[in-house]
């Protein structure tokens, strides 16, 4: 179960993110999970979710409010499945 919740200025990026007519797939996703999460603590981040969140971080044309959402959204992502894996998700 999560214990973290989307601050109010986390929340705040995310519906700034999804209004915006310019805004990706990947920074969609990833805010809709965070604004998903401002509400409660029990929701946690899905993988996919998870996976666009990293993507949107990684890319440097995202806006900063995109960027603050994604973070938001990958800080309660749940723990990585698949057994233990090393760097770049490869098994040990």
């Amino acid at each position: 179960m999560a214990t973290k919740k989307t601050s109010p200025q986390a929340a705040k990026a995310a519906s700034k993110t999804l209004r915006s007519p310019n805004t990706g797939k990947a920074s969609r996703t990833a805010a809709g999970s965070a604004l998903t999460q401002s509400r409660t603590k029990t929701e946690t981040t899905s993988p996919k979710a998870a996976k666009a969140a990293s993507k949107v971080l990684r890319d440097g044309r995202t806006s900063s409010a995109s960027k603050s959402a994604a973070g938001s959204a990958l800080s309660q992502a749940g723990g990585k499945k698949g057994g233990d894996t090393g760097p770049r998700g490869k098994k040990k």
